[in-house]
């Protein structure tokens, strides 16, 4: 097999996905030297391949990365973080990669596909925006049986989307993006709220602006209600603060949540790793705003 030294074309990419998962002992060992003859350009075509929706490829992917060295999952974040591009699930899989570096991603894009398409056998076109949620709602709080923390709100795991997928619990910021990653796989446009002190879900541009509490099984929210559950947890909200946020915001949240929570959890090392993320998601942001 040749060791191409630059990345790969599209034909080659396709021909060294096929073989990722070939048993032979043999093919193994071409692709081990065909990825180390190619140096860094084999890193982003593994990457791709370990962060798709095909389980059984992003394992070999995986195992190719950790076996070459290729793989360093904090950096991979801040390159993330420095990139601005950001997308919500790949953001979330990346951070939650830092505290568990053999994350299985393809078992997590799995589990969100099938809520999805459980949702999907239940909803009857046509149906409104808010019709679709009641049925996210269904899926997800009572079939699936996601929940809030409460008894252990500052557990780490509560913040990290494999551990919430797996657990079926987690904190404000957590299930509203277990909920968006569903919603989206539906085709259903909605935001992130970024509330002082806690997150929700909003539908805007479809009938009336409402709101989503995943934390509280989904339930449905006005804008005022919203306002009183803010003035009730002894923050002072304005009507800006009922807003869609951006992905930034959602994941450079959960970091700052793992900071304090890994503080608390007497992580001091992970806590740091964690305020480093925070600091870089603030200067990405402050060096490319007017």
């Amino acid at each position: 097999m040749e060791t191409p030294v630059q990345e790969p074309d599209a034909t080659r990419r396709e021909a060294l996905r096929r073989l990722l998962d070939d048993p032979s002992p043999a093919v193994r060992g071409a692709l081990l030297k065909c990825f180390a003859g190619m140096g860094a350009a084999a890193g982003p075509f593994l990457r791709e391949v370990a962060s798709g929706s095909d389980r059984l490829l992003a394992g070999h992917a995986t195992r190719f990365l950790e076996e070459l060295k290729f793989t360093d999952p904090a950096e991979e974040f801040r390159t993330f973080i420095r990139s601005l591009n950001y997308e919500l699930e790949s953001g979330a899989l990346l951070m939650a990669r830092t505290v568990s570096p053999r994350l299985d991603v393809g078992w997590c894009c799995a589990t969100l596909d099938s809520a999805a398409a459980r949702c999907r056998e239940l909803i009857s076109e046509p149906s409104t925006r808010r019709e679709k949620c009641r049925v996210i709602n269904r899926v997800l709080f009572h079939e699936l049986g996601f929940r809030g923390d409460l008894e252990h709100f500052t557990d780490p795991r509560n913040s990290l989307i494999d551990q919430v997928l797996a657990r079926r619990k987690g904190i404000p910021v957590s299930l509203c993006t277990v909920y968006l990653l569903v919603a989206g796989r539906l085709g259903i446009d909605l935001e992130p709220v970024a509330l002082p002190g806690y997150f929700m879900v909003g539908s805007w541009g479809q009938g009336p602006t409402f709101f989503i509490d995943p934390f509280e099984s989904g339930l449905f929210r006005g804008k005022e209600e919203v306002l009183a559950l803010l003035r009730a947890r002894q923050a002072a909200p304005q009507a800006g603060d009922l807003v869609p946020s951006p992905v930034r915001e959602v994941l450079c949240r959960s970091c700052r949540n793992l900071v304090s929570h890994f503080l608390e959890d007497g992580d001091g090392a992970r806590a740091q790793l964690f305020a480093g993320f925070v600091e870089q998601f603030e200067a990405a942001y402050a060096r490319n705003t007017p």
